[in-house]
């Protein structure tokens, strides 16, 4: 089956999977990682999209954005996987590709947003990289648990309502992070981004469907069932 057409729309979070080509690194230390990240908070505030979080893991980059200006998503990840492929091959001694290829993605319902963002922050352990969260300085996790102010990240409006004060909100994020999300909801999250399917509940996904004049569920497996008014066994002989 041809993959369907990647869903882009102005306005919405979107979570975003990058992955290395053949699962290879695609950062060798951390001079690598300042430089992806410099990169993609410079380019996200060129072409107009909201960074709310992202992961640098060992073989691939997860993102929450969202695009502010048609055609902001696709313009930023092309110019930082092009500069940053030139530059990690000219720093490392190599050539070729880096990246898997096309960036996987889906759209977030706003109210999907905040689990994402839990989720995301999460990989990292997930990943094996550290034992928690706030171990794991490469990811957008410890902004908004209140360790590490960071450049370019733009807290979404679920963030601000978690309280009243920054350390309202940074204590009640940090309980988030810790209790994680029910197994098949982060399955969910996950799936998503790879398939490129929409998360959110089914209100939002007809919205969707008809804003877009795309299918936002898969369709189900098989044949699709007769009526029986064309099914030639019940018509009298």
């Amino acid at each position: 089956m041809a993959r369907q057409p990647r869903l882009t729309v102005t306005g919405l979070p979107h979570l975003v999977l990058w992955q290395g080509h053949n699962r290879q690194p695609v950062f060798l230390d951390d001079d690598d990682r300042q430089a992806f990240l410099a990169l993609l908070t410079d380019a996200a505030a060129r072409e107009g999209a909201a960074l709310h979080g992202y992961a640098l893991l060992r073989d691939a980059v997860w993102l929450l954005l969202t695009p502010q200006r048609d055609g902001a998503l696709p313009r930023l990840m092309q110019a930082v996987g092009r500069a940053y492929v030139r530059r990690f091959n000219q720093r490392h001694g190599r050539s070729g590709t880096l990246w898997e290829g096309r960036y996987r993605g889906t759209v977030v319902a706003p109210s999907e947003l905040l689990a994402a963002l839990v989720w995301l922050d999460g990989e990292p352990v997930r990943a094996g990289l550290a034992p928690m969260p706030e171990g794991w300085p490469w990811s957008s996790h410890r902004h908004y648990a209140g360790l590490a102010p960071q450049r370019g990240l733009q807290a979404p409006a679920v963030w601000w309502a978690l309280g009243d004060t920054p350390f309202a909100r940074e204590a009640a994020y940090r309980r988030r992070v810790h209790d994680g999300l029910p197994p098949a909801h982060a399955q969910r999250l996950r799936d998503a981004a790879v398939k490129g399917w929409p998360v959110g509940d089914a209100a939002f996904l007809a919205q969707l469907q008809a804003q877009t004049g795309r299918r936002t569920q898969p369709a189900r497996p098989g044949r699709p069932r007769k009526s029986p008014s064309s099914d030639d066994s019940s018509v009298p002989k």
